[in-house]
């Protein structure tokens, strides 16, 4: 079995490192008084796993009848093949009709449902970002007609993503990267569970781990069960040489030769082409800029970025504008 599905929290006692936000989810479903939600954040966070908290705060018994969850994206990167793959939307899928308007009849549909045994019901967006700014239009109609029946939940490591019509009618909750001590006192409590006879890795492997992981708790799970398997975690430094870190190498080199369009296709290309958000292509461009330099005022701006990115509503700008001042102040 997965350690990620083993271990994956039920409560949310369990979801460890974002005290404030599960305080305020937890005060929300103690009061019943709860508004659309935007959940945002890196992934690996708690994201999910604290909407599922939340129903069953909310629901009880009842979370599974009164919570419906959508994968927008899988909906909008399959389109109707999804559709028509899923029994859950086989009552509702009209061939003839465009993939926006079954998008708006499921919704419309899930949202009408009356719930059971309580006030409202959730329906959820994970992935929301891949929403089209069509489909977020037309959700904006749906969640104004049955906001007294129905909560809306979005789910999406990319806020940008969310057009202001939608962002403005749901309380935003952002769930930070968890700290490399929490990363690494979960870790340990797991691999004493799993190797209770002996220490499974050593401290150093460990901690190789959590600089991997980047504060993602759900990679350094997985890095962990892979690396327990194996002869250690030696090798995490020769896993992490992927085709995306390759393409971040490439854009370091075109910046150092002050090619700056060069440099933006490629941070481009990191998140149209593989889909990775600005926060990703950030971490895979401070792991080059590591290999190859030791400036402080490149570690300087790569956190002023990081820390703007948190909070920008447009990332492209963000990333070329410190694709920019790398070039100027320090090539």
């Amino acid at each position: 079995m997965l350690w990620i599905e083993k271990y994956r929290p039920v409560s949310f006692g369990e979801i460890l490192g974002q005290e404030q936000v599960i305080s305020r989810l937890r005060s929300a479903a103690r009061t019943g008084s709860l508004p659309h939600l935007l959940i945002t954040g890196p992934a690996g966070t708690g994201k999910s796993v604290a909407v599922e908290c939340l129903a069953r705060e909310l629901f009880g018994e009842r979370f599974g009848e009164n919570t419906t969850t959508i994968q927008a994206s899988d909906l909008f990167e399959q389109g109707k093949k999804y559709l028509e793959g899923n029994e859950r939307y086989a009552h509702i899928y009209r061939r003839e009709e465009s993939l926006l308007t079954n998008f708006k009849n499921i919704t419309r549909w899930y949202a009408s449902v009356r719930p059971l045994d309580a006030e409202f019901r959730l329906l959820i967006f994970e992935g929301a970002s891949a929403l089209s700014r069509e489909a977020q239009q037309g959700l904006r109609r749906i969640m104004e007609r049955y906001s007294r029946t129905c909560r809306f939940v979005y789910v999406t490591t990319r806020s940008s993503g969310i057009i202001p019509a939608i962002s403005s009618r749901c309380l935003p909750v952002f769930f930070s990267p968890l700290s490399d001590e929490v990363v690494d006192a979960r870790l340990r409590s797991i691999l004493s569970c799993e190797c209770p006879a002996g220490p499974g890795l050593s401290t150093d492997e460990i901690e190789l781990i959590v600089q991997a992981a980047g504060g993602d708790l759900r990679k350094a799970i997985m890095l962990l069960q892979v690396s327990a398997g194996t002869e250690g975690a030696a090798d995490l430094i020769r896993w992490s040489q992927t085709e995306t870190g390759q393409i971040a190498q490439a854009a370091l080199a075109a910046i150092t030769k002050g090619d700056l369009p060069a440099a933006i296709r490629r941070f481009e290309t990191l998140m149209i082409e593989y889909g990775l958000t600005s926060r990703e292509v950030l971490s895979e461009f401070r792991n080059a800029v590591r290999k190859e330099y030791h400036d402080p005022r490149l570690v300087t701006l790569l956190a002023e970025t990081d820390y703007r990115l948190t909070r920008c509503n447009n990332e492209y700008i963000q990333l070329n504008a410190m694709a920019a001042r790398i070039a100027q102040e320090i090539f």
